[in-house]
């Protein structure tokens, strides 16, 4: 039960962002079809580098990747069925989690859902050009992700983030 959770968190979560992916990678790549013009493609390249950066460098490389790494650690030293069965939940900071991690985790997740409806209804080359600097974030951050996972498997006694989880509050643990 031990290996599952932390398999099934890291794996759930990838999942999660490979999905998100492939659904706008079709409107990304559209781009490549339409004619755009030098304001587009400027938007194009800000778009990328941007979220490159802020979505994928300081939100997951810097945060959510080594956290879910942490959290899904955790879960493997500290199994309970619910949260084994939760585990990409658990991983994501909605359950077992401080009350400051559960505030951020919703708040974020409700930020995300407003932004996906109102990106939903800009016109391509606008839309495309949005969900290309998302597609491009979301893979760094799956990177991210498996960079931290590998470097647990090869150094298991590495100490984690904080994992933000209520009976040891941000310490770091050591397994």
């Amino acid at each position: 039960m031990k290996s599952l959770g932390f398999a099934w968190g890291i794996g759930g979560i990838l999942l999660l962002l490979t999905f998100a992916v492939v659904r706008l990678s079709p409107m990304a790549l559209e781009l490549v079809t339409l004619e755009l013009q030098p304001l587009h493609l400027g938007a194009l390249a800000f778009s990328v580098l941007y979220m490159s950066w802020a979505e994928g460098y300081k939100g997951f490389h810097l945060g959510f990747a080594p956290r879910v790494v942490a959290r899904a650690s955790y879960l493997r030293a500290h199994p309970r069925p619910l949260h084994v069965l939760l585990a990409p939940v658990f991983c994501m900071g909605y359950i077992h989690a401080t009350r400051r991690r559960k505030l951020l985790s919703f708040g974020l997740t409700s930020m995300i859902i407003c932004f996906v409806l109102i990106v939903r209804m800009l016109p391509q080359p606008w839309r495309g050009i949005v969900d290309a600097g998302v597609v491009a974030g979301l893979a760094l951050g799956i990177g991210s992700i498996l960079y931290f996972l590998g470097l647990k498997l090869r150094y298991p006694e590495r100490p984690d983030v904080g994992t933000d989880i209520p009976e040891s509050g941000n310490a770091a643990l050591a397994p």
